[in-house]
């Protein structure tokens, strides 16, 4: 164990008021005494392992970062970004924002100043007015169309963050509540269903640029959550009917979704209730060219996904395919670190669910029947698609 220190070295114990050195050293852990010797390195370059490079740790970005999440997710209940955008390009004092948000109080600009500081507002020194940086008023004020701010708010601040504060447990016992009990709450099931339907609108887009379904008649969604990838891709592809398999309150909160469609999505999009996990589904064997299973091979335990793909294959007609969207690691088991976060962020909800990787899920696809599967980069450094073929 290698720490970076700093230290002040005094000339004479007697010299107080002399001249200070400041040098650094490193204190090493060997089979004996501690070792201290001279670090390689600039002055003042590293402090307690929070600005290693390479190889290095920041511990302290790590332990510390649920506080600069909760100044994000505060920053956005209280609308901080929507009222500095309406302010114009010159920006808003601390005293409009005030007034603004209404909170009259020093711990607005305590707040206020720790967004400075992690670079998500800019502060202009002479008129100590206040700016949004370029990503916050692109994704943070929700008047603009790329905003996602709701699904950071409701589902990452009020959800899964609290989730994560139970992953010890999770781990220890491999006992947590399920996405069923969770999502039998209807007031659970509506805000989480709303909070995710604006990203999976832009995901769903995305997919559609990375994989073609222009061919496809029928699409079979399981696990749709609120039908955003069914409705985006019947804007796309003239025709194309949708079904959205997923839990009854789910599927309550979809429909009313659905209704902000035009009306010819609305009829080429239905919802039908379902656990993904029972053996049998309500549909019509051999009878979509595409099922898509999007976030949901992660919230499963492992021992049922290959009867997931299985019940898949039989819904798909010779020639389907079978679409898995998922958070994933690499096959080497080292990253990317946003991919690997949020695999373990489903632990405390599925806890006997499996890490995915895309060796994971092909092989259970090529036991389910799939063949000649295909593996696509999607959201950069967090999921992946993985295509499997029925024949």
């Amino acid at each position: 164990l290698r720490l970076a220190l700093r230290a002040r070295l005094w000339p004479f114990p007697s010299a107080m008021s002399g001249p200070a050195f400041r040098v650094k050293v490193c204190v090493r852990q060997v089979h004996g005494p501690l070792v201290v010797s001279p670090c390689e390195g600039k002055p003042d370059e590293v402090h307690r392992g929070s600005r290693f490079e390479g190889e290095g740790v920041d511990l302290d970005g790590i332990a510390y970062g649920f506080m600069a999440s909760q100044a994000l997710f505060t920053a956005l209940e209280i609308g901080l970004f929507d009222r500095i955008q309406e302010a114009g390009s010159s920006g808003a004092s601390m005293e409009e924002l005030k007034a603004a948000c209404r909170v009259d109080a020093p711990r607005l600009q305590t707040l206020v100043t720790a967004l400075v500081a992690l670079r998500c507002l800019r502060r202009d020194a002479a008129s100590a007015r206040y700016v949004n940086a370029p990503e916050v008023a692109k994704f943070m004020v929700e008047s603009s169309d790329a905003y996602y701010g709701d699904y950071l708010k409701h589902q990452i601040g009020k959800l899964f963050y609290h989730r994560m504060g139970r992953l010890g447990e999770a781990i220890q016992t491999g006992t947590a509540p399920d996405y069923a009990s969770l999502f039998a709450d209807p007031a659970v099931a509506e805000s989480y269903t709303k909070a995710q339907h604006n990203g999976s609108l832009a995901t769903a887009r995305q997919l559609l640029r990375k994989v073609d379904l222009t061919t496809a008649s029928r699409l079979l969604d399981v696990g749709g959550g609120s039908g955003a990838f069914s409705m985006v891709a019947a804007r796309k592809v003239p025709g194309l009917t949708a079904t959205v398999l997923d839990f009854p309150e789910v599927c309550r909160t979809g429909r009313t979704l659905l209704l902000q469609e035009a009306e010819d999505v609305q009829r080429r999009v239905e919802f039908s209730d379902l656990d993904a996990t029972v053996p049998c589904w309500p549909v019509q064997d051999e009878a979509f060219e595409v099922v898509l299973m999007s976030y949901l091979s992660e919230s499963v335990p492992e021992e049922a996904l290959l009867g997931l793909y299985e019940n898949a294959r039989k819904a798909l007609k010779p020639g389907g395919r079978l679409i898995v969207h998922s958070f994933m690691v690499d096959d080497t088991l080292d990253g990317p670190a946003l991919g690997a976060l949020w695999s373990l962020s489903h632990v405390p909800v599925n806890p006997r669910g499996l890490g995915l990787s895309p060796r994971e899920v092909s092989s259970r696809m090529a036991a389910a029947g799939f063949t000649n599967t295909a593996v696509v980069e999607m959201i950069r450094g967090m999921t992946k698609v993985v295509v499997g073929h029925r024949l």
